[in-house]
């Protein structure tokens, strides 16, 4: 045994690169790493290792072998966290606006994972020692919940549910102007943004993986919209991007949102406020909810509802 990990796909479609396919279902995976697997011959389409190039077909069997993570000093960092929940399977945090998830692009201290190594007994290794125990991510200036898992068989329980919907996920968001349905449901296609590679945008089919996110106008404000948004898929920046797509962006988004600003935010006021899954040892259905954060509850103090 060589501590590798094999994950098996059937794909649901037809793609014009497998490490575009690959990225979808494998958002734990940077992009380097995934080149690196790719260049060992860690992927196969139908039992025959391809390059990233290749094409996926629907119905095409796809595996992947992922090595053992690379050794790397991770510190733990006693750093204050707001947990939710926790027993020896699982984790539930409350992650703060403005702390990183894990290391990379140059953030090697701060991140929840210094702060999980110090605060947690155990992490899983799944996704080897930079990113113990983080089964799915939220962005940086994001605040809210996430699990995150203390064994291997709790990640794989958990990421198995991510993967096939039955953990729920829901977002509240103040939008710019006002949106003129109370609800409705957006379907579109997510990659990369062919003009500027480090944002993500609504692309054609085939250019990217399908994301599908519901949302209900929960207030109306005079130029703003408090608004709900439940995850049916799980793409880099969704709710952000079909945000944008619906011609709302989010206050106080740098990357997305308008260039000035009303209030003086550190980011965009989106926050998971809702974590449903089943327990990965019990099956018990397990619900968490927790309230706006004061900088996102004190810009709608100073607003007017309609």
């Amino acid at each position: 045994m060589d501590g590798s990990e094999k994950f098996s796909f059937v794909s649901d479609g037809a793609y014009p690169r497998a490490d575009l396919y690959l990225s979808g279902n494998m958002p734990q995976l940077t992009r380097s790493a995934l080149k690196k697997i790719f260049e060992s011959g860690g992927v196969e389409i139908n039992g025959k290792p391809v390059k990233p190039s290749q094409g996926v077909r629907q119905g095409d069997e796809v595996k992947i072998t992922v090595p053992p993570a690379e050794e790397y000093s991770v510190k733990p960092e006693a750093i204050p966290l707001d947990i939710v929940y926790q027993d020896a399977d699982l984790a539930v945090i409350n992650k703060p606006q403005g702390m990183t998830v894990h290391m990379g692009n140059g953030n090697k201290e701060g991140t929840l994972v210094n702060a999980l190594l110090y605060n947690l007994d155990n992490l899983s290794g799944i996704n080897g020692v930079i990113r113990p125990g983080i089964v799915h991510r939220i962005d940086k200036d994001t605040s809210g919940l996430l699990v995150v898992a203390k064994n291997d068989a709790a990640h794989l329980s958990l990421s198995a549910q991510i993967a096939d919907k039955t953990c729920a996920r829901t977002y509240v968001a103040l939008l710019e102007g006002n949106l003129k349905e109370d609800e409705g449901t957006v379907t579109t296609y997510i990659g990369r943004d062919p003009k500027d590679r480090l944002k993500m945008a609504v692309v054609p089919e085939g250019k990217g993986k399908l994301a599908i996110t519901h949302f209900s106008v929960i207030k109306r404000y005079i130029g703003y919209t408090l608004c709900r948004f439940d995850l049916n898929t799980g793409r880099t920046h969704q709710i952000r991007v079909h945000a944008k797509y619906l011609g709302h962006t989010i206050v106080g988004d740098p990357v997305y949102g308008i260039k000035k600003q009303k209030f003086a935010l550190k980011g965009q006021l989106l926050h998971a406020a809702r974590l449903s899954f089943n327990h990965p040892k019990t099956g018990e259905k397990m619900t968490f909810e927790v309230p706006l954060p004061d900088y996102f509850t004190a810009v709608l103090s100073k607003l007017k509802e309609l």
